[in-house]
């Protein structure tokens, strides 16, 4: 026999790219197919008929099993099927792992049915079979519906009422928080960027900028930005407004990198511009279009100017610290909390985005 007879949910193909369908003799082929070239047969001396029977059981089992996946913790109360605790979350973990090209052709739209008409152009696109592309949409918007409205952390929420690990449960809060705040991820300037990027700068703004940064009892307290910060955040006007302010901020940086930056001169030349830009995207962010168009407003305001001056990473790194830093040495300016809580977390996404 073709060893172990207890249920693997790894001699069922397509958890990944293509996706577990019982009644698809293609996906039991394949499946055969994989394990053949496996070594299998030899390690086992089974024939290729036992091999395609022990195959199509593991297919029918998962497709009894597969509705016990849209709620977890259901299968580890479930007395039918006997899977060893180790088994049980190795298939919760891959029927709800993605791919990275799928999930950035969905991240930030609406998981509506309008998106999901649009699976057939992605699977194209990205060479994920239909199938696959439609159970990683279903888990999508089936995370986002049990979890949207809920009180308390949005990872803890996730890994409690679907068992996923801490890192695909990060993974799945971005997701949400995208779906959610309908963050712009697909224009042409945004494609240099990974889910991973997206999901970096999801994870801080949710610790930073959510009502749950300030209020742990609020419902969706890590699914909704903080209206009323977005509403202050037009306080930071006036370190551009201002224009004493905006001088005074201008020669404290320059005096503190002077001699530090590879890239001092087109530094000091375009300080006001490059001001503007992070302040003006903060100002703008009380309204539902410009905070969709964050990251768009990000590389064209700061990551563009200054991979076309050529600025080195670590020149951007000690130019966002020195920037933040020094607004606390100007006198005429009362919103330290406020920019601090602001620019903790852009420093953070900038020099996340600022790569090629």
């Amino acid at each position: 026999m073709c060893g172990s007879w207890s249920w693997d949910p790894r001699r069922v193909c397509g958890f990944g790219r293509a996706g577990p369908n019982a009644s698809s003799d293609s996906l039991v082929s394949d499946a055969v197919s994989l394990r053949v070239r496996s070594g299998i047969l030899e390690q086992t001396g089974a024939t290729a008929a036992v091999l395609q029977s022990d195959t199509m059981d593991h297919y029918r089992t998962f497709h009894m099993l597969e509705r016990l996946l849209h709620a977890p913790p259901k299968l580890l109360h479930q007395l039918i099927f006997q899977i060893p605790p180790s088994r049980q979350a190795l298939l919760i973990e891959r029927y709800y792992a993605f791919d990275e090209a799928f999930v950035r052709e969905v991240l930030g739209k609406k998981l509506s049915k309008g998106t999901k008409k649009d699976l057939d152009d992605i699977s194209t696109k990205t060479g994920i079979t239909l199938k696959s592309c439609r159970r990683q949409f279903d888990n999508f918007k089936r995370v986002f519906k049990v979890v949207e409205e809920m009180r308390g952390s949005l990872v803890d929420n996730i890994q409690q009422h679907f068992l996923l690990s801490d890192r695909l449960a990060r993974d799945y809060a971005a997701i949400v928080f995208f779906a959610n705040n309908r963050f712009e991820t697909g224009k042409k300037k945004l494609q240099y960027l990974s889910f991973g990027d997206f999901a970096f700068c999801a994870e801080l703004m949710i610790q930073n900028w959510t009502l749950g940064a300030v209020d742990s009892q609020v419902a969706d307290m890590d699914v909704d930005l903080d209206k009323e910060f977005l509403q202050d955040l037009k306080e930071l006007k006036m370190l551009v407004a201002d224009k004493d302010l905006l001088d005074l901020h201008k020669s404290l940086v320059c005096t503190a990198l002077r001699g530090k930056l590879g890239v001092f001169s087109e530094m000091e030349a375009n300080f006001k511009n490059l001001s503007r830009g992070l302040v003006n995207v903060a100002a703008k962010l009380t309204h539902n279009k410009d905070v969709r168009d964050l990251f768009v407003d990000l590389v064209e305001k700061f990551v563009e100017p200054c991979r076309s001056d050529h600025w080195p990473l670590n020149d951007v790194r000690l130019f966002l610290n020195q920037y933040s830093a020094s607004v606390h040495s100007l006198d005429g300016f009362r919103h330290q909390a406020l920019w601090d809580r602001y620019m903790g977390t852009l420093r953070g996404c900038l020099l996340r985005l600022y790569h090629d």
